[in-house]
């Protein structure tokens, strides 16, 4: 790993650089799953589940029979876990609940907001180099509050045509009845234009590696909403010599073994801290399991020494990290400026696991930068904001004359008429 001792601004952007993504060649592939699954429907979803997961299926529905063994197969004390975390992230989530907002904006112009719920949704989970059964628990739980009427689950088989019993046992458990053996490129296309199987859906959530993220982002341009761009993950950790180069290791590790696409970034005040945790990486990395996927990522790791905290702000708001631990003597200051972040966590017990798993936050976050424009995902990503106007004959009467000298200044006639022929009308015509 090397060192970056204050880096100049005009550097940062080459030494941030996400890892490279071919994505001119997955656009191509992309495009051409989504025309053969338009074309050849659910045919096309078994030809590509054969040809990127290794396995001919039949049928792609979890049956009753698999939710019950893999109830039977999971541990009670997964279960529990499972159960506790399911706890949190509902309370924080049902916290999220806003009331009808209503307000007369003058006399008898009663203008109010109410959010509903989006009607359909499709939920991807992965499931390839790790069964993340906890993403369903960060989109089935506040997709079932804001009260989604389908909700349908997407995940890929392994070579057996399996799915794995956590990811089965937690999708029944949040009450999903609709979970389906498909994955990839696929399953976005299949929930982004419907076959005979799987139903279009309004709005496609979920993480994924980077052909997920491009088939999410050609799904936008069939007029299927998406959660976020969110692709490979990343973590950036502020620290300086009060943080202990232990937990600082384990937080990069943790991240790094997504997938050999992550990157992980320290930034630190001390050059002393970034050599220690060079060194607790190597150590500790021996030990994991997944070491040669952590070997690949860790290629993407950047340690960066910041002299002054102000700089350092300043660098990872540039960065706009989807996982931003603070670890310093000055965590206030760093919290006061953080403005383009997907989650954060404070202080040296604070794990970014826990808000993977169970504290309560939604782990389903904005990746490449977009989180200086796109948030989380939360209540409100499964709610559409609707507006309602009402207005009295004297409220017209007053805002009535504002509309059409502003419908005249913009040389729209229509819209001043609309206006203009309800104040000439006399009471007694409605009689």
């Amino acid at each position: 790993m090397k060192i970056y001792d204050n880096p100049k601004k005009s550097e940062w952007s080459k030494i941030l650089q996400r890892p490279y993504q071919k994505k001119k060649e997955t656009d191509i592939l992309v495009k051409s799953v989504f025309n053969a699954v338009k074309e050849e429907g659910d045919n096309a979803l078994r030809k590509y589940t054969e040809k990127f997961d290794g396995v001919q299926l039949q049928q792609f529905f979890v049956t009753d029979r698999e939710c019950e063994i893999a109830d039977k197969n999971i541990p009670t004390t997964l279960k529990r876990a499972i159960d506790l975390a399911k706890s949190n992230i509902e309370s924080f989530h049902r916290a999220q609940k806003t009331e009808k907002i209503t307000v007369e904006t003058m006399p008898g112009v009663t203008c109010w907001q109410e959010k509903k719920p989006i009607q359909s949704v499709g939920l991807y989970i992965p499931g390839g180099t790790a069964p993340l059964f906890s993403t369903i628990l960060m989109l089935a739980i506040p997709a079932t509050i804001a009260g989604c009427k389908s909700i349908i689950l997407c995940t890929p088989p392994n070579n057996k045509g399996k799915v794995a019993d956590e990811i089965i046992y937690t999708a029944t458990l949040c009450g999903i009845k609709k979970i389906y053996k498909i994955g990839g490129i696929q399953a976005i296309a299949a929930m982004s234009l419907g076959t005979t199987t799987i139903k279009k859906v309004a709005k496609i959530f979920g993480p994924g590696n980077q052909y997920v993220t491009a088939a999410k982002q050609y799904a936008t341009k069939l007029g299927v909403a998406i959660d976020m761009p969110a692709g490979p993950s990343e973590l950036l950790i502020m620290a300086d010599d009060t943080a202990n180069p232990k937990f600082i290791a384990a937080d990069l590790l943790s991240q790094a073994e997504h997938g050999i696409d992550s990157q992980v970034v320290v930034v630190s005040t001390t050059k002393k801290l970034l050599i220690e945790v060079e060194e607790e990486v190597k150590n500790q990395n021996k030990k994991l399991k997944r070491k040669n996927i952590l070997d690949v990522a860790l290629k993407n790791t950047k340690l960066i020494l910041i002299h002054d905290h102000k700089f350092a702000a300043e660098l990872i708001n540039f960065y706009a990290p989807e996982h931003y631990i603070i670890n310093t003597s000055l965590n206030d200051y760093f919290i006061t400026h953080v403005e383009n972040a997907g989650s954060v966590f404070i202080g040296q017990y604070t794990p970014e696991s826990a808000g993977d798993y169970a504290s309560g936050t939604n782990h389903t976050l904005p990746t490449n930068g977009y989180a200086k424009a796109y948030s989380g995902v939360n209540l409100d990503s499964f709610q559409k904001s609707i507006t309602f106007q009402s207005i009295t004959k004297q409220g017209l009467e007053s805002i009535g004359p504002v509309i059409e000298l502003m419908a005249s200044a913009e040389g729209l006639d229509a819209h001043k008429n609309a206006v203009s022929i309800r104040l000439k009308v006399q009471d007694n015509e409605f009689e």
